[in-house]
């Protein structure tokens, strides 16, 4: 499995640095950066794009016409779109996940950002992602762009991680914390 992963991430890397020095001579990121934003959108929100790109029952032409038409509908460059056209081909959609993933850490590094995930118990406020986004900047010294999700679990806070680092101010882990100290009172 582990091995399955790695070739996936192999491939998708190989297709996303092709297209990131494609589009980078063209001076396009900017462009790049907000359709690889509504592409992955696309990817979490349809089921059925899901399984275009994951199932075998599809043919290539049918992935190949699928893709074209999304790739219209959605207004990808020529340079995205003919780069998912290949994929099509060479039956190597099911790594399209891989691909969004690695272009926007190749984007995020080409602008000197970082990406922060943000999960928290209740949806941040614009205000509040402004402050969280001026502290993580004045912490890691780099621009942060916050990738944020809300899980009712948490109870409250929130967790961020950046890079390696992860801060968990949530009620629920401070409760299995307290918890555990009690088991080892008890």
């Amino acid at each position: 499995m582990a091995n399955s992963a790695s070739m996936s991430h192999s491939i998708a890397g190989r297709y996303a640095q092709a297209v990131f020095d494609i589009v980078s001579e063209e001076g396009g990121l900017d462009d790049l950066a907000r359709q690889i934003d509504e592409l992955g959108t696309a990817l979490h929100d349809s089921a059925d794009l899901g399984s275009l790109i994951g199932s075998p029952i599809y043919t290539r032409d049918d992935q190949g016409r699928a893709i074209a038409a999304l790739a219209t509908r959605m207004g990808l460059s020529a340079t995205l779109a003919n780069t998912l056209q290949l994929m099509a081909r060479n039956r190597r959609l099911f790594v399209l996940p891989q691909l969004v993933a690695r272009l926007r850490e190749l984007i995020a590094e080409a602008r000197g950002e970082v990406t922060a995930d943000v999960t928290s118990a209740i949806a941040l406020t614009d205000d509040q992602q402004k402050r969280l986004t001026e502290t993580l900047a004045a912490k890691s010294g780099k621009k942060v762009k916050l990738n944020t999700r809300v899980d009712e679990a948490l109870i409250g806070g929130m967790i961020v991680k950046l890079g390696s680092k992860m801060i968990d101010s949530s009620v629920r882990s401070k409760l299995a914390s307290l918890q555990n100290v009690m088991k080892e009172v008890g």
